[in-house]
């Protein structure tokens, strides 16, 4: 899945410079306190002022963008390469753990794929991404009987987010939960569910209403000045 490209003017050396000690703090600051992380942190991280923020990001969401365009795309590379596996079940287990360990690594990683936040993207297209390979991986392990055959892709959705949005709580023991959830998958695992699976759309409405989301617009995200 591509990720947009910056269709900026060329900027001075001391504009581009400034631009980029921003982005390395705000990644640096979103690593550790997730992507609603004041603005004005943010600044202040960067030893310049508020107004130069403004001047560079329009608003939250145009930062966010600069700040994971690239750091995701080893993530996007994971997906691509687990759904060429020729084992879906071993390729599912590998990605699982590419994604777990970098919610473990970076809160702000994780507030993107476990958020509902809109109008970004990179996280579309990491949303979008990231759907795709568990639907193509879980119909092929179900088709090799290695997957329970009375989940769907939305099941998964919902177990993978509401476990990544603990596991900044446990990021020493996250491993032993993503193993319990993966057995859980498993046939002789299965009992009958209590309830059908829920429809398309349903998990990308739960995400918006899940909890209070970062806002990427302009406005209140504005830096004081």
């Amino acid at each position: 899945m591509a990720i947009s490209d910056d269709r900026r003017t060329p900027l001075r050396k001391d504009a581009r410079r400034n631009r980029e000690t921003l982005i390395t703090a705000a990644r640096e600051v979103c690593a550790e306190r997730g992507v609603g992380a004041p603005l004005d942190e943010i600044a202040r991280r960067a030893g310049v002022g508020n107004a130069t923020l403004y001047r560079h990001f329009a608003g939250r969401a145009e930062l966010i963008e600069a700040v994971f365009r690239d750091s995701l795309t080893p993530l996007l590379r994971a997906a691509e390469e687990a759904r060429a596996h020729p084992d879906p079940w071993a390729g599912l287990t590998a990605y699982m753990d590419r994604v777990f360990t970098l919610l473990a690594a970076d809160r702000g990683a994780n507030d993107l794929m476990t958020a509902g936040i809109q109008g970004v993207p990179t996280v579309d297209a990491l949303h979008e991404g990231h759907r795709h390979t568990l639907d193509v991986l879980l119909r092929r392990a179900q088709q090799q009987a290695a997957v329970r055959a009375d989940i769907g892709v939305e099941d998964l959705l919902f177990l993978l987010t509401a476990l990544g949005r603990a596991v900044p709580a446990v990021p020493d023991t996250w491993r032993r939960y993503l193993a319990l959830l993966l057995d859980a998958l498993r046939p002789g695992a299965a009992h009958p569910l209590p309830a059908p699976p829920p429809g398309p759309g349903r998990f990308g409405a739960a995400l918006r209403q899940s909890g209070p989301a970062p806002r990427t617009g302009t406005g209140p995200d504005r830096p004081t000045r």
